[in-house]
C-alpha cells in the first residue's frame, strides 16, 4: 500500500499512522526524505485503505495494493453469478426485470405478470412500498402489496423484486420477494445495507441520482461486508441540468463498471427515460455498453397508473425491447436462455430450451 502524507505533520499525527501500520501488521518505508510518501508491506485487507483515509493526515491512499475491497475485480476474475428463481446476473447470462412501479392491485398486477412473463421476463417487479418526492403520492399498499406479489407468484410462478426502505420491514419483506430491491433513495441507508446484507437474499442496489461511480460501489461494499455476495447493480441515471429526460443513463459507468468489478450490471431505462417513447432506445444502449440485464416499467393500461405513469411502456413494446436484448447479447455470446450450469467460464453461447411462451430463436424478427 502507499501513502501519500500531508506535509510537515505535527508529530502526533505521523505518530498515529505509523501506529495504525503496526497494529494492523505494516512494514513501512520512506520513499523520498520530506517524508510525504509512505510505503507499507504486509498482507492486507479490505477495510485497511479506509482506515488510513480516516486519519487526519493522510491526504490520499494512491496504491491499495493486496488490501482490496471486495467488490473489485482482480485480474481474470470472471463475473459473480447471482440468480434469483428462474432469473440469472452475469457472465453470459442475460435477465429481464419488468412490471409496474408500484403493486395498484390484484387484477393489474397478475395482467401485467402474465403479460411480461409471456414475453420473457423472469422476474417481476412491483414496489409495495414507494418512496415518492412528495408525502402527498401514492405511496403504495404497504402489506397488501406485498401479499398480492406473493398470491402472484404463487399463480404464475415469476419471481418477485419489491423494494424494502425500513430496516424493520426487511425480514418481512424477504419472504415475499425473490430479490430485496434497495432503492436510489436508499443507497446511502447504512443501516438497511447492512440488514438486508444479513437477509439471506440477493440485492438489487441502485444507484442514487447523485452518488458517483465510488460511492455506488462503496455501498455495495456495506452489503458484501455482511457476507452476502449477491448483489447486482443497477444504473438508473444520475440528474443532470438538461430536463430532456428525467435522469442521464450513465452508460459510461456501465462500461467502467464491468471492468472494475466482478458483480453483475443491469440498467433500468425507464427511470433514466422518464418517458416511454425513449425506453426502448435506453434499453438497447445499456446492453451494447455491456448491461447484465434490464429493469422495465410495464403496465397493461398506462392511463390508470399511480406513479410514473409516463415512463411505463406497453407489453407489446417490452417484447420488442426483449428481442433487442436477444440480439444485442448475441454478439458476444450472451442469452436470457443460459441453463442452470450457466456456461460462465466456457465462453460458448448459452443453450436457449423451448420454454413454454418464450420465443424460439426462428421467431425472432432480423435486426
Amino acid at each position: 500500500m502507499l501513502l501519500r502524507l500531508r506535509r510537515a505533520l505535527p508529530p502526533p499525527q505521523l505518530d498515529a499512522i505509523l501506529s495504525l501500520a503496526r497494529e494492523l501488521g505494516y512494514r513501512t518505508r520512506w520513499l523520498d526524505d520530506g517524508m510525504e510518501f509512505l510505503q507499507l508491506f504486509g498482507e492486507g485487507a479490505a477495510d485497511h485503505p479506509s482506515r488510513f483515509e480516516d486519519l487526519i493526515g493522510v491526504a490520499a491512499v494512491l496504491e491499495r495494493g493486496s488490501a482490496r475491497e471486495l467488490h473489485e475485480r482482480l485480474p481474470g476474475q470472471p463475473d459473480t453469478l447471482v440468480q434469483a428463481r428462474e432469473a440469472r446476473f452475469g457472465g453470459k447470462h442475460l435477465a429481464l426485470i419488468a412490471g409496474p412501479c408500484a403493486v395498484e392491485g390484484w387484477d393489474h398486477l397478475l395482467g401485467i405478470a402474465k403479460a411480461v412473463q409471456a414475453e420473457g421476463a423472469q422476474l417481476l417487479r412491483g414496489g409495495a412500498y414507494k418512496p415518492r418526492t412528495s408525502p402527498y403520492s401514492f405511496q403504495g399498499l404497504g402489506e397488501e402489496g406485498l401479499e398480492l406479489l406473493e398470491r402472484v407468484r404463487a399463480q404464475t410462478g415469476i419471481g418477485i423484486v419489491t423494494e424494502v426502505l425500513d430496516p424493520r420491514d426487511v425480514e418481512r419483506v424477504a419472504k415475499a420477494a425473490d430479490m430485496l430491491q434497495v432503492g436510489a433513495r436508499s443507497m446511502q441507508n447504512t443501516p438497511l445495507l447492512k440488514e438486508v446484507g444479513q437477509a439471506g437474499k440477493p440485492v438489487l442496489l441502485k444507484r442514487s441520482f447523485g452518488a458517483t461511480v465510488r460511492e455506488f460501489l462503496l455501498a455495495a461494499e456495506y452489503i458484501l461486508a455482511e457476507g452476502n455476495s449477491q448483489v447486482v447493480l443497477c444504473e438508473r441515471g444520475v440528474r443532470s441540468f438538461d430536463s430532456v429526460t428525467r435522469n442521464l443513463l450513465d452508460v459510461g459507468a456501465v462500461a467502467h463498471l464491468k471492468k472494475v468489478t466482478h458483480l453483475p450490471v443491469i440498467v433500468d431505462p425507464s427511470h433514466a427515460a422518464g418517458r416511454a417513447d425513449l425506453v426502448r432506445s435506453l434499453a438497447r444502449a445499456g446492453i451494447g455498453a455491456g448491461a447484465d440485464g434490464l429493469m422495465v416499467e410495464v403496465h397493461v393500461d398506462v392511463s390508470e397508473v399511480h406513479s410514473d405513469g409516463a415512463q411505463a411502456v406497453t407489453p407489446e413494446v417490452f417484447g420488442a425491447i426483449a428481442r433487442d436484448l436477444e440480439h444485442i447479447g448475441a454478439l458476444d455470446g450472451r442469452s436470457r436462455y443460459c441453463s442452470p450450469s450457466g456456461d460462465i467460464d466456457s465462453g460458448l453461447q448459452c443453450p436457449r430450451p423451448q420454454a413454454k411462451n418464450v420465443p424460439s430463436k426462428r421467431s425472432l424478427p432480423p435486426c
